[in-house]
């Protein structure tokens, strides 16, 4: 195979990760031409809701399977936190790349740090998971959902719309905005979601097309990436539920923390677990298993009764 299509949502920072595999695949396989096909997910066309009431962030994604599965392109190049943690039959993450900072970042033209806030501070985000987070950490503060693309969450800032707002760290560098960031948020106080600082490259189960792409994998970042999504999948929470889960290396082990939340921050469900990093799947599973067990199933069920 000669010839490479890149499936690409046409925001600017899915557009710089897709040319950014490009390059990769092009200096690794020499003669090898890519080209990336844009196209308009339904999750961009509608900005005037949560996402949560729309059908999660999966809506970023489908378009761009259907593109595979119709043969207009072969690939797709995705951030790895809006991939919902189960997959079409017949597709496959084939590579991921290093991770870049997994961490929340902390945006305000006012304040200095997010302890630094004022009660009643307006503070924007699009994230069910951030807003569970910030509201069981500060139930004073006026969590508002903030929709669009960087530019557009920046100008909204910029406007006096929001005393703060928080995005992934990783995006707005990648898009040139790192000088914005006001803190870099701790995981220890904004864990971060599942695959967050992750891109990743899907396809359907062709030989020919895995060969190609197999040479990107990071096998470091693959190994966080296997014990969150497991641990996602074993929660069975929707792409909208106040889900966190955050693995890394250290000593030898990989080490993996996990967060279900209520969308009220009343109630958090936290946990950690550390094992072989050859055991990644199981450390997420029975993290799981845990936070399930521990009242996070009960939880879990009663939102998705709820439609959450």
């Amino acid at each position: 195979m000669q010839h490479l299509r890149i499936a690409t949502r046409r925001s600017a920072l899915a557009l710089w990760q897709a040319e950014h595999v490009a390059a990769l695949l092009r200096a690794r396989h020499p003669g090898l031409t890519v080209a990336l096909v844009p196209i308009v997910t339904t999750g961009d066309r509608i900005q005037d809701r949560p996402l949560a009431d729309v059908g999660g962030k999966g809506l970023f994604i489908k378009e761009l399977e259907v593109a595979m599965a119709e043969e207009r392109a072969e690939l797709a190049v995705h951030s790895m936190k809006d991939v919902p943690a189960v997959l079409p039959e017949g597709f496959v993450i084939a590579a991921v790349l290093p991770r870049a900072d997994p961490r929340d970042a902390f945006l305000s033209r006012r304040h200095a740090s997010f302890a630094a806030l004022p009660p009643g501070a307006r503070v924007g985000t699009s994230s069910q998971r951030r807003q569970s987070i910030l509201r069981a950490l500060r139930p004073d503060l006026e969590i508002v959902p903030l929709r669009g693309n960087v530019d557009t969450r920046l100008r909204k800032l910029d406007a006096g719309e929001f005393d703060a707002i928080i995005l992934a760290a990783a995006g707005l560098v990648r898009l040139g905005f790192g000088e914005r960031i006001t803190e870099y948020l701790s995981p220890s106080v904004s864990l971060p979601a599942v695959g967050q600082g992750i891109v990743g490259i899907e396809c359907r189960d062709r030989p020919a097309v895995l060969g190609l792409l197999g040479a990107l994998d990071d096998r470091l970042s693959r190994e966080c990436l296997a014990a969150e999504r497991a641990l996602a999948a074993r929660l069975e929470g929707s792409c909208t539920s106040p889900i966190a889960g955050f693995a890394h290396h250290a000593g030898g082990s990989l080490e993996l923390e996990g967060l279900v939340g209520a969308p009220d921050g009343r109630v958090v469900y936290r946990d950690r677990i550390a094992g072989p990093p050859g055991e990644a799947e199981a450390l997420g599973r029975a993290l799981a298993d845990r936070l399930l067990a521990a009242g996070a199933g009960a939880l879990l069920a009663t939102l998705r009764a709820r439609g959450d």
